[in-house]
């Protein structure tokens, strides 16, 4: 079992920046993929936001974030991070951590049924 905490999240004006950092416990967290989404209101689908393969030399983004926002992991600390700079309104959603296990070194995925671990979630919230 992992367990995943966000933390982070707050409320920001527009073109400010965000940290949102994810902390795991549990199993080896090493051999986990991880990912970042978004729900942007209550009974929306999880939009994916981005994700980094197990050692973090592999990293993936959603088109609507991509040279925004930027995903790192410290395995020797149990944490991914996701540093979101420029942010704008449509930004503000509950963001999710995830963790899914590594099919191989590379492995990374978009899809949010691939992933077996998500935590509770934090609030961001960007002004106009």
């Amino acid at each position: 079992q992992v367990q995943l905490v966000e933390s982070g999240g707050g409320l920001v004006q527009a073109g400010g920046s965000l940290r949102l950092s994810c902390a795991a416990s549990g199993r080896p967290w090493n051999r986990y993929f991880m990912g970042w989404f978004r729900q942007q209101a209550p009974g929306k689908e999880r939009e994916f936001v981005s994700t980094i393969n197990w050692n973090g030399g592999r990293t993936d983004y959603a088109d609507s974030v991509k040279g925004r926002f930027t995903i790192s992991r410290d395995n020797a600390k149990n944490t991914v991070d996701l540093q979101m700079n420029s942010l704008k309104p449509e930004d503000t959603a509950v963001y999710f951590c995830a963790a899914g296990q590594s099919r191989s070194y590379v492995y990374t995925s978009r899809t949010a049924e691939e992933y077996d671990y998500w935590g509770q979630g934090t609030q961001v919230t960007v002004s106009s």
